[in-house]
């Protein structure tokens, strides 16, 4: 798909979804081990558990789990015919699978995020997230053939980036396992885009969170940000990266 175009529809994507997945919470406390989320970057229900993952400002392992995928196949022959998403906390050594039992986890031990009782609400929350799913054309949800890097990359996000929405799919689609760090907006200035923010004066972050030890090291907070251990690169922009997944670990 044409870039332009792509953005476009990760734009409708996000407006779908109300741009739920844009705010963090102001303080967040990162657990000992990592949280770990075996994930489909399109699915509905893995979309719901990712935006409260931004809201609640928590890093995790996401392990992309694609249809036809490797992954997808070793999580059916050890657990069956089992419904992701897949939660791990191995804090509480916990694990659970379905958006309504993983935000209500969520709620109990992490942080206040929202989680809808009535049918209504349920349904409602589904049909927009299907709806999410259904303008991006099915976008990383069909694995494709990849080589897989022994470390795993690292992906500064938030869930309702349009762009960096591309390299998860992107990343899902290839099943390469990476650790997603959370840098949703915390304040008024953090608001529009990096070069346009919603502000006069000089762009700050909140003290002593993840967006000001960004800043502090790159001058500026941006998703897509990827690190790749393997290869030691590091870039932004959600085009060069995509090219760079395929040039690299794509078969």
């Amino acid at each position: 798909m044409n870039h332009l175009l792509n953005v476009t529809s990760s734009l409708l994507a996000s407006t779908y979804r109300c741009w739920h997945g844009t705010v963090a919470d102001k303080k967040t406390e990162q657990p000992e081990q990592t949280l770990m989320l075996f994930d489909q970057e399109n699915d509905a229900e893995c979309r719901q558990v990712r935006e409260a993952l931004t809201q609640l400002n928590l890093d995790i392992l996401i392990v992309p789990c694609p249809k036809g995928g490797k992954n997808l196949a070793s999580l059916q022959s050890e657990y069956g015919d089992i419904r992701l998403p897949l939660f791990v906390d191995n804090n509480q050594s916990k694990a659970m699978y379905g958006a309504q039992s993983i935000l209500t986890y969520l709620n109990r031990y992490y942080g206040n995020v929202s989680v809808s009782t009535s049918l209504l609400g349920k349904v409602t929350n589904q049909l927009s997230s299907t709806m999410a799913t259904t303008v991006r054309l099915r976008s990383g949800v069909n694995a494709r053939p990849s080589y897989q890097p022994e470390l795993p990359l690292i992906l500064y996000s938030f869930e309702s980036s349009p762009f960096a929405r591309l390299v998860r799919e992107k990343l899902c689609v290839l099943e390469l396992t990476y650790i997603l760090i959370n840098i949703g907006k915390q304040q008024i200035s953090d608001m529009g885009p990096a070069n346009m923010r919603w502000s006069l004066k000089p762009y700050h972050p909140l003290p002593n969170t993840k967006r000001d030890e960004f800043f502090k090291l790159y001058g500026n907070v941006q998703v897509p940000f990827l690190m790749d251990p393997n290869t030691n690169k590091a870039m932004f922009e959600s085009k060069d990266i995509v090219g760079y997944l395929e040039q690299t670990y794509e078969r």
